[in-house]
């Protein structure tokens, strides 16, 4: 016999030497079964399924080929497996007809293993080459993977990348100024010259990137892109084959033109009594008796006036023709402000022969909260929540390349973007109606303003710049000078009156303690020349009015300190009362050690609160205070308090309808219930005051006797 018995063989033959050795002592006798073959299986050219028949595999380089061998368990021997190499053969033939073969051997090891041969490098390209493999546990072959129910493996090795793509734009031509147009899209062909081509791989600086296929291998592919500004554009693309080469890049130059202007525009800011409103754009619109011009306008907006519609049937305002192909991309948008929210009302729609294309409003379910909607055909994107006499700018916009319909509420989106079919239309434009079944109905209520509508898509930074509602400057108190009992606000304002124990400090005048033994030590002011002094018992100072009107967006900023000894208690730098208690408090809490803002929901004793923190020290960071800034906006409902130019999360609350206080600004202390109280020990300084809400970089840069720019 040879080699080792395996388990099975050795308790076989121990129960035969038994019976034998009964009858003639001495003598053993053991059993081997027949050895049983390995097996090949799991066959990759490349780490992809082996290809046979027709189907070839291309391969960029000399590739790897892999298989797993097994062993029968049978075949074990003393409870040790087998151990199997593998021998792999490939072969084809060369220019004169003869075939070639080479023939690689893996080294010994354990069944289940994948063994694995890298084909040298001299095979020829272009070349159909196949391989099978065999494995060998020592004692026995398998059969080759080739024999029959198998079948030999195939591929091509290809040594040549493709050639780089040549791009192409209709509406975008290479290295052409100012073409298409922000929000305009563009179709981009891509082609190589190589016919093996299956893929090109693009991407725009800043993004997209992406992968696209041609139809067949070597034709083109095309994608779509729309500019998002007017900056130069760079599309870089490399073509890829069949064998996974990558050609070189093509960087595709292209300069989109500004965005372009509204195909039809409305102000809505013509003369008391007009009965049409003049066009910017497309054509002017007649308006029913139920319409008023001369309206307010939102603040901070380029809006001089609006037009007021009463909710009657004569309270809309019409055109013969559309103002948009809604059979494209499009945008629509205006802003309003309700006078009721209790039932759907229409801002603007445009007609269809029996119905609506698209529509912008209000709707009201009777078990349900108000919400602004965009609807186009059966598609409905509702979101935000209408306010009665609140300002907002809506927007609507409908991406045919995309196929979705979104809402935007003063710059933000709202609802779910919804999947929507182009609707196209030619009856008349409406503002503040919509078509019915029985006739126009969902009249609006409110004042409109500013109506727009464009032929391309409305990009994000345009979302933005459409709503945007820019602070005014209402005040800045530095608190570098005093006289008789004020500090003055820095452009003449209302000066602030400085109480009991409220004082001025000025830092060295004129000389410089480290240099001059002469000159007493003062310590410098928080910021600039001066600031507000407060003792904790008396002190403050107030305005003999309300700085800010708490039921709209405002934004105040301070610069405060106060002494780690001192922070025994909770103290207050800003309050604004209103008859029942405060609009808000900003203060000091040394228990959470954090600046604390509480805003309550209502003006009523005891009423629900709003509280957002910073933590920080009481005498800031560094010991120089803790330049803080409280930023309300009503149009997103939401409060912010930052310290030191920073906000988050615990620093946010939404606060929805924000409610206007009559009482006047108090600068270090806050209402209490026998009084005022919370009175603040420490330095106050640069309190500047904003009608509207700062945006975050602006908010961040207050604390400064400069203001920020407001500047876009």
């Amino acid at each position: 016999m040879s080699g080792r018995l395996s388990k099975r063989g050795l308790l076989w033959g121990s129960c035969l030497a038994v019976v034998v050795g009964a009858a003639a002592p001495g003598t053993a006798y053991a059993a081997e079964k027949e050895n049983l073959p390995p097996v090949v299986q799991n066959l990759q050219t490349e780490f992809e399924d082996c290809a046979t028949g027709d189907t070839l595999a291309y391969v960029g380089s000399p590739p790897v080929l892999t298989a797993r061998l097994t062993d029968p368990a049978e075949d074990d021997r003393i409870g040790y497996p087998e151990q199997v190499n593998a021998e792999f053969e490939i072969w084809w033939s060369d220019a004169d007809g003869a075939e070639q073969r080479r023939s690689l051997t893996t080294s010994p090891a354990y069944p289940d293993w994948i063994h694995r041969v890298t084909v040298p490098s001299d095979i020829p390209a272009d070349t159909v080459i196949s391989w099978h493999v065999r494995a060998n546990d020592g004692r026995t072959n398998s059969a080759w993977s080739s024999e029959e129910p198998g079948a030999a493996c195939r591929f091509v090795h290809d040594d040549r990348s493709p050639d780089a793509p040549v791009v192409s734009s209709p509406e975008y031509p290479a290295e052409t100024w100012w073409v298409g147009g922000v929000g305009v899209y563009g179709s981009f062909t891509m082609d190589s010259p190589s016919p093996d081509v299956v893929e090109y791989r693009y991407s725009f600086i800043g993004g997209p990137h992406g992968t696209v296929r041609p139809a067949e291998p070597g034709g083109p592919a095309t994608i779509r892109f729309v500019p998002l500004s007017r900056a130069p554009e760079t599309l870089s693309v490399q073509a890829l084959d069949r064998a996974g080469r990558m050609s070189g890049r093509t960087d595709y130059r292209f300069h989109p033109k500004a965005a372009s202007a509204p195909v039809s525009r409305w102000k809505l800011a013509d003369a008391a009594g007009s009965t049409t409103a003049a066009a910017e754009a497309g054509q002017a619109a007649r308006a029913g008796r139920g319409v008023t011009f001369g309206g307010p306008a939102p603040s901070g907006t380029p809006l001089t006036s609006t037009a007021a519609l009463d909710g009657s049937g004569h309270g809309f305002l019409t055109t013969d023709a559309p103002a948009v192909d809604s059979g494209s991309t499009f945008a629509v948008g205006a802003w309003v402000r309700p006078a009721e929210t209790g039932r759907a009302m229409t801002v603007l729609s445009q007609d269809t022969a029996f119905g609506t294309a698209y529509a912008l409003g209000l709707e009201a379910p009777g078990n349900g909260t108000a919400a602004w909607t965009f609807t186009l055909g059966d598609a409905k994107v509702a979101g935000g929540a209408p306010e009665a006499g609140e300002w907002a700018y809506l927007l609507g916009v409908h991406d045919t390349e995309t196929g979705y319909a979104q809402l935007f509420v003063n710059g933000h989106e709202v609802g779910t973007k919804a999947e929507a079919a182009p609707v196209a239309a030619d009856g008349a434009f409406q503002i503040g109606r919509i078509r019915g079944n029985n006739g126009y109905r969902q009249r609006w209520h409110g004042d409109i303003g500013d109506v727009r509508a464009y032929d391309r898509l409305v990009v994000p930074q345009e979302v933005t710049e459409l709503a945007q509602r820019k602070p005014k400057l209402l005040g800045h108190w530095s608190f570098s000078t005093a006289a008789d009992g004020t500090t003055p606000e820095n452009k003449g304002g209302s000066p602030l009156r400085l109480g009991a124990g409220a004082s001025i400090h000025r830092g060295p005048d004129g000389c410089i303690p480290d240099i001059d033994p002469d000159c007493p030590w003062q310590p410098y002011p928080l910021v600039g020349e001066g600031n507000l002094v407060l003792d904790g018992e008396s002190g403050h100072a107030v305005l003999d009015a309300p700085v800010v009107d708490t039921g709209d967006s405002f934004t105040l900023g301070v610069v405060a300190r106060i002494g780690e000894a001192d922070a025994t208690r909770p103290m207050t730098v800003l309050s604004q009362a209103g008859e029942h208690t405060d609009a808000f408090r900003l203060r000091y809490d040394p228990s959470e050690y954090a600046w604390q803002l509480i805003m309550p929901e209502q003006d009523e004793a005891g009423a629900p609160e709003k509280v957002v923190s910073q933590v920080t020290r009481s005498d800031g960071s560094s010991g120089h205070g803790t330049r803080l800034a409280i930023v309300y906006d009503d149009a997103t409902d939401t409060v912010k308090l930052y310290a030191d130019g920073h906000t988050s999360t615990e620093a946010t609350a939404r606060l929805r309808n924000g409610w206007t206080s009559t009482g006047p600004l108090q600068v270090g202390r806050a209402r209490t219930a026998d009084g005022w109280g919370e009175y603040l020990k420490g330095d106050v300084d640069e309190i500047q005051a904003f009608a509207g809400a700062l945006r975050d970089l602006d908010a961040g840069s207050l604390g400064h006797e400069t203001d920020p720019c407001l500047c876009g």
